[in-house]
């Protein structure tokens, strides 16, 4: 297992108290591990500092008000693309196929684009696998960093750690600042192709 897939996953997790009492171990984690450049796990102890020491019902009020309340920054993968719910129901299905291939199960409840379930399946990969499949949606992540990144949100090191494990950079021309996306209509922002679409990178034999 990719644990650094892993804990970011759980940082993108609705918070509760095993969350907050795993952060500084999981950071130490992060570290040894050595996935990711030490600039950006010094901001993802940024983060564990500042939640190990909030109360947890305002961390989970903080978490609500950023994830469940805008389209914007959904944690669903698919709510970003543009096409009608049978388009996305079937990319749906096409995923959870996709996962099913490689062993990779979804926790009950959970739907397949979800972030952190994404995160999970690829930290069960190997590392060069699970970098090419994040690079499908970096644009979207890209979108929701900038977002969280104009708002000074801390939520934007966790973001900004998960586009650095993609295989390709995000797009500079399709990207957009915070004005932009609470302004631009639905469909004009979203005109990429979706992820995870068409010719998904096959499993090993």
């Amino acid at each position: 297992m990719i644990k650094t897939y892993k804990i970011l996953s759980l940082f993108l997790s609705y918070p509760g108290q095993d969350l907050q009492d795993f952060l500084h171990e999981a950071a130490a984690e992060l570290r040894q591990e050595g996935l990711l450049d030490k600039s950006i796990i010094d901001k993802l102890e940024e983060f564990a500092d500042h939640f190990s020491g909030m109360d947890i019902i305002d961390w989970q009020a903080h978490y609500v008000s950023l994830f469940d309340t805008s389209r914007n920054t959904s944690l669903y993968i698919f709510e970003h693309l543009r096409g009608d719910s049978k388009e996305r129901g079937q990319a749906m299905a096409d995923l959870l196929d996709f996962y099913l291939e490689y062993g990779f199960e979804m926790k009950e409840g959970e739907l397949p684009d979800y972030l952190p379930a994404f995160l999970e399946f690829l930290s069960s990969l190997d590392k060069q696998k699970a970098s090419e499949l994040l690079s499908q949606p970096v644009n979207i992540l890209n979108r929701i960093y900038i977002i969280f990144r104009e708002k000074n949100n801390i939520y934007r090191h966790v973001f900004e750690a998960v586009i650095s494990l993609s295989s390709v950079l995000p797009d500079n021309e399709d990207t957009y600042s915070t004005g932009d996306l609470m302004n631009a209509g639905f469909d004009e922002l979203y005109q990429e192709p979706p992820a995870f679409s068409g010719e998904p990178i096959e499993p090993d034999n």
